[in-house]
């Protein structure tokens, strides 16, 4: 797993560049007979299982949008090669909604064999979570914390090898503080939303980006951003 990190973070790297360009500017309309987008192409299903599982992603991405906070489907896939490259085994989520991103992360702990555990701090959005996970297949391998984040993450014990942070922005700066400790040397903090509502993440960016032990690229910052932060050994 260790020879696999450099790797990721090289092509990390190579997904910053790209983007670095677009970071802070105003979306700008496509000209009309083109598109400035980056060339969508969905995921192909490796077996049966995995066929499954982008289907529920699919529909819960057609049907589940109205009031939920999903990642974009770019970002959902960022996430599982994230998860699976580094082989990750102990992946902790704040911010369930109704499980989309668990999902996605999901796909890659089933090639690790690793556990995702996700806190959602509203009922009716944790109640249709773990009816999406159950429709996916995956709910074996998810334990949801039903609660407030801030008071439950103290209790997780690590080593974290990937911690997912798409919650109250304002509030990323007390969850890497409780966080950042559990996280083994080679890990990874992935915050959302790192364009969409900077301002709101500034204490958090800020503690990213000035602490010597940590390395921070963000990527996909022509959309809402995320800000992959790595723990130095």
């Amino acid at each position: 797993m260790r020879k696999r990190l450099p790797a990721l973070i090289a092509a990390t790297f190579a997904i910053a560049m790209v983007t670095y360009a677009t970071w802070a500017q105003p979306a700008r309309r496509p000209p009309r007979g083109g598109s400035t987008a980056s060339p969508s192409v969905k995921p192909l299903p490796k077996d049966d299982a995995e066929k499954k599982i982008l289907a529920v992603l699919d529909d819960m991405d057609k049907n589940q949008r109205r009031g939920m906070m999903n990642v974009p489907t770019e970002d959902g896939r960022l996430l599982r090669m994230l998860v699976e490259t580094s082989g990750a085994k102990t992946v902790v989520e704040v911010g369930t909604s109704n499980g989309m991103s668990g999902i996605w992360m999901a796909l890659g702990l089933r090639k690790t064999g690793g556990k995702l555990i996700t806190h959602e701090i509203d009922a009716t959005r944790a109640g249709l979570a773990r009816k999406n996970f159950k429709n996916a297949g995956v709910d074996g391998i998810i334990t949801l914390v039903e609660g407030d984040a801030h008071k439950e993450v103290g209790k997780i014990k690590g080593p974290i090898d990937l911690v997912f942070l798409d919650a109250d922005k304002a509030g990323y700066i007390d969850y890497l503080t409780k966080l950042l400790p559990k996280v083994r040397p080679g890990g990874l903090i992935v915050a959302h939303n790192a364009r969409s509502h900077g301002s709101s993440m500034q204490p958090y960016i800020k503690a990213i980006t000035t602490d010597k032990d940590l390395d921070t690229l963000f990527v996909n910052m022509h959309a809402a951003g995320v800000a992959i932060t790595m723990k130095k050994r």
